[in-house]
């Protein structure tokens, strides 16, 4: 059975995200070799991000084309569990984290070729507050170890400063979540809308 598009574009994706992955990891830089590494960096854990995110596309594509016409109601519950799992990773790391990347166009392609469903809004905001005072904590611990900031602005400011600062980058990831919920129903609102019109019988 032939791959659509779609599918060959994340096999794509997904090797060019684990190449660039592993000529990160092979660059030479100072601040690579001190407490936390690269995983200090949101750039490097955006990567591994999309990186896994796609992964779990392909594989849901390969389980898709090996259940489809089956009939193993087995296999059909594992699948609508990675297209679960897929649909949640999207949602709450691989947009919000990306869009301050230039993953952005990937993540946009992946949204308007397949339709994805978001979490309740109550739960997904609460996962990527997590995720983002979670990695505010890990950069204040890193500080706290070697007295130094991961971003050198952050020595300039104040503690109050940083403390809104903080504050803000929560705000704007909770923001862009919202915006990735609303991106994802509009692509999709209004081409069921289009194949609606389409359906529609032709007056003569």
């Amino acid at each position: 059975m032939a791959l659509v598009p779609s599918q060959v574009l994340r096999v794509a994706i997904l090797l060019s995200y684990c190449s660039i992955l592993c000529n990160y990891k092979a660059i030479e830089m100072p601040s690579h070799q001190t407490y936390g590494g690269s995983w200090k960096f949101l750039t490097f854990i955006d990567l591994v991000i999309q990186a896994v995110f796609f992964g779990i596309c392909v594989l849901t594509d390969l389980s898709s084309l090996l259940t489809r016409g089956s009939g193993n109601q087995e296999q059909e519950r594992q699948l609508k569990k990675l297209i679960s799992l897929r649909d949640w990773m999207l949602a709450v790391l691989a947009f919000p984290v990306g869009v301050h990347t230039t993953v952005l166009p990937f993540i946009l392609i992946e949204m308007r070729t397949s339709h994805h469903k978001y979490p309740s809004r109550s739960s997904g905001l609460t996962a990527i507050c997590t995720f983002s005072v979670g990695y505010i904590l890990w950069v204040c611990w890193v500080h706290h170890v070697t007295g130094m900031w991961v971003y050198p602005f952050l020595e300039h400011i104040g503690p109050g400063a940083r403390i809104i600062f903080f504050g803000f980058t929560t705000i704007l990831m909770n923001f862009l979540y919202l915006l990735g919920e609303v991106l994802n129903n509009y692509i999709w609102d209004t081409q069921k809308s289009m194949e609606e019109e389409k359906e529609k019988p032709k007056l003569e």
